[in-house]
């Protein structure tokens, strides 16, 4: 399989992976509180990773571990807590959508701290992504009282986190691999998830369905929304730019929104318009200026 093959099966095998986490978080709130839920799936997905990958943390240097630092609290910290709580009171299709915002961060970010450059065309599209994101707040609020689109900061908050990572696993990171920097994410993170989990006194009643349901869920998510993604994500990294990488978030909204609808969730035209306008300001930033 040759490296641009590689990078597309990777491509569709998050966007499959990501898109159903979003309705695994959902579930799993049902039992367990976000703060949990965020916890529960850091420190599973952490022994996962752990397990298969420890041997790899030797060859990363000290230099290289403040920089795995900033990617492992960016990633696999903040993100896991912050979608939980945002998920608490927004639509998991809804939060889906909000995400695809990653790459015009991503953008946004090499931009301001890696030296990239910006076309007129990329300047048009960041400025469409955030009218659709406007629009996606407005049409929220006013049609979803019963939802607090406050919470929106959170998910912008890990799409920024997102964003930071990617370019710096992209421009600090890419002489090690996948698994390194996968494990030391999650080295980084296990003390601080544990003591934020033992800190909400968690002690699960088993005996309720609700609960054995919840938990069932988080160790799907923890695995496989959250372990094997983050291996194949840094492998995708590895293969390709950050901006290819970070648009895996086009695709997760269609799977998100799939589940969503399984799940008879309420999504207006306004939103979906709101979303869609959010893409093309995306599609844009990933536009590179043709060479004259």
């Amino acid at each position: 399989m040759t490296a641009n093959t590689s990078k597309w099966a990777y491509l569709w095998a998050l966007s499959l992976i990501w898109g159903s986490s979003f309705i695994l978080i959902k579930k799993a709130l049902l039992g367990v509180t976000p703060i949990q839920v965020g916890t529960l799936r850091i420190l599973l997905a952490a022994t996962t990773v752990l397990i298969i990958g420890w041997p790899s943390l030797k060859v990363i240097s000290k230099t290289d571990w403040k920089w795995i630092s900033a990617a492992g609290l960016l990633s696999s910290f903040f993100p896991p807590l912050f979608f939980a709580l945002a998920q608490s009171e927004i639509d998991s299709g809804v939060t889906a959508i909000f995400n695809s915002l990653t790459p015009l961060n991503t953008t946004l970010v090499a931009l301001a701290f890696f030296g990239a450059q910006m076309s007129r065309k990329q300047v048009i599209g960041v400025v469409i992504g955030l009218l659709g994101t406007w629009l996606l707040l407005a049409t929220g609020a006013s049609l979803r009282a019963d939802q607090n689109y406050a919470y929106v900061r959170f998910i912008l908050a890990s799409s920024l986190g997102y964003a930071l990572n990617i370019n710096i696993i992209k421009n600090k990171l890419a002489h090690l691999g996948p698994m390194s920097i996968t494990a030391g994410s999650f080295a980084v993170v296990v003390v601080p998830a544990a003591v934020v989990l033992l800190s909400t006194g968690f002690a699960p009643d088993l005996s309720q369905v609700v609960v054995q349901q919840s938990l069932i869920s988080l160790v799907v998510l923890a695995v496989l929304g959250t372990a094997l993604a983050n291996i194949l994500f840094n492998k995708l990294i590895s293969l390709s730019s950050p901006v290819f990488a970070a648009s895996v978030t086009y695709t997760i909204p269609l799977v998100a929104l799939f589940w969503a609808w399984v799940d008879h969730e309420p999504l207006y035209p306004a939103q979906l318009a709101g979303g869609l306008i959010v893409l093309v300001g995306v599609y844009l930033t990933q536009k590179k200026p043709k060479k004259i």
